[in-house]
């Protein structure tokens, strides 16, 4: 088959440019390094696998996250869709399957005609073909080298970190009970902890033995998603106003201080993830300081948590508005790659670059994104020039200051359905593209 696009990595953002590109008649050329180069990380060799958490944020249209997934579903995002077909219950949070999440989005890779894989490592920069890269925070050493020697820019990064997963089986019933925040749903296991065992806890953790990489030569932490430990020792009540806060949970019981959220990681429930305990403790610390809670105290983990490092660019030095490289034309770079965090954002710029390379091939005028979208202002982000870059989220606070104020001043509402009309011109206008193709 010939290959019209190159699109290296296999990740989230990958996936997308691939899915949308075979979408609008491109034949790809899917490079994914797993199984034969596995990372540290990696579970699978699968496409779309979550490497971290299994919840995708907030649904909600008045939060950032929530409007981006409903301008990538108008965008017709094949990653979303895979989303919506794996949903879990999870109070006001979108939770997937992570194994059927990953499974419906191999599938849908390998069932594409226009889609051929080959699993190799990337190391040369090639802009003979037009290119998309996607080779997300995991990057190997040896592109990361031929990044930084092509480009001529600093080698970026951050420590992340991930949650330990326990069997739901090992659970204790009588120390927990069930109940979501804020809602009549019980799709979570609350531990509780009294005012006397939180505080032993914290102190615990304060105190606890981490197992850092060999690497580590800065402890560089992205805000949204830091260590527990590390929140632990921002002060000794941080925890308790933040992912242990026990307000809005019905049934609790009346000495409840603090508790620790158990979330699905699968449809049956015999997996549950610890939501916001994201940790680079040692095994043997996690088996320790998680063993003073009451109703973990006979825990069987699937999954322990861990720390690494993820790799950016530092995109507005990098990155023309398009998201192509400016010094190598037809390659653009796509996902956290970019400098954005999180798995939507990444679908987001997957979908971006794969709407740009395929304006660029056929000779259509580029989609512009508005940064009165939020698929806008993470597009901005990562190509406006400033001083202090590192990697973001979706926020309201990306905002310009000459779009208008930001954070709890804007008018979500107003904001969203703004947002969403311009999205469906920008998709009408890509139907349009199919539409021209078809009748040529």
């Amino acid at each position: 088959m010939d290959m019209d696009v190159r699109v290296v990595g296999g990740g989230l953002a990958g996936s997308e440019a691939a899915l949308t590109l075979a979408r609008l008649g491109l034949s790809v050329e899917l490079w994914e390094m797993r199984p034969s180069h596995q990372t540290d990380i990696h579970e699978t060799d699968r496409f779309g696998e979550l490497v971290c958490s299994n919840s995708l944020g907030s649904d909600a249209l008045r939060d950032a996250r929530g409007l981006l997934k409903a301008e990538l579903r108008l965008l017709g995002s094949a990653i979303v869709r895979c989303a919506d077909a794996s949903r879990l219950p999870a109070g006001k949070a979108f939770a997937v399957d992570k194994d059927q999440f990953s499974g419906l989005v191999t599938q849908s890779i390998q069932s594409d005609p226009l889609i051929s894989i080959r699993r190799k490592e990337y190391r040369r920069l090639d802009s003979s073909v037009p290119t998309i890269l996607a080779t997300g925070p995991l990057t190997s050493p040896d592109f990361l080298c031929e990044l930084r020697e092509r480009l001529g820019c600093e080698n970026l990064f951050f420590y992340d970190a991930v949650a330990p997963s326990i069997w739901a089986y090992s659970v204790d019933p009588n120390s927990s009970f069930l109940s979501s925040r804020g809602g009549d749903a019980a799709d979570y296991v609350n531990c509780p902890l009294t005012r006397e065992e939180y505080y032993a806890f914290v102190h615990a953790l304060q105190s606890a033995r981490q197992h850092l990489p060999e690497t580590l030569d800065e402890q560089k932490y992205f805000e949204g998603c830091l260590p527990v430990e590390e929140i632990a020792r921002r002060g000794d009540d941080t925890l308790r106003f933040g992912p242990m806060r026990p307000v809005g949970l019905r049934e609790r019981p009346e000495n409840c201080f603090a508790v620790i959220q158990l979330r699905k990681e699968n449809r049956e429930g015999t997996v549950l993830g610890l939501v916001g305990f994201q940790t680079s403790l040692a095994i043997a610390e996690q088996q320790r300081v998680l063993g003073m809670v009451p109703a973990l105290r006979s825990a069987e983990f699937v999954r322990y948590g861990l720390i690494h490092r993820n790799a950016f660019l530092r995109g507005p030095s990098v990155l023309s508005q398009d998201l192509e490289l400016r010094a190598f034309p037809r390659v653009w770079a796509a996902g956290q790659l970019c400098g954005v965090d999180g798995y939507m954002e990444s679908t987001t710029l997957g979908l971006v670059a794969a709407l740009n390379a395929a304006a660029s091939l056929r000779g259509f005028p580029r989609p512009v994104f508005s940064v009165q979208t939020i698929t806008g202002l993470l597009v901005d982000y990562v190509t406006r020039d400033r001083e202090d870059f590192q990697p973001t989220n979706a926020n309201y606070g990306l905002l310009p200051l000459e779009a208008g104020p930001k954070q709890k001043a804007v008018d979500r509402e107003a904001f969203a359905v703004a947002a969403l009309q311009h999205i469906q011109q920008i998709a009408d206008q890509v139907g349009a593209w199919t539409a021209q193709k078809t009748s040529l």
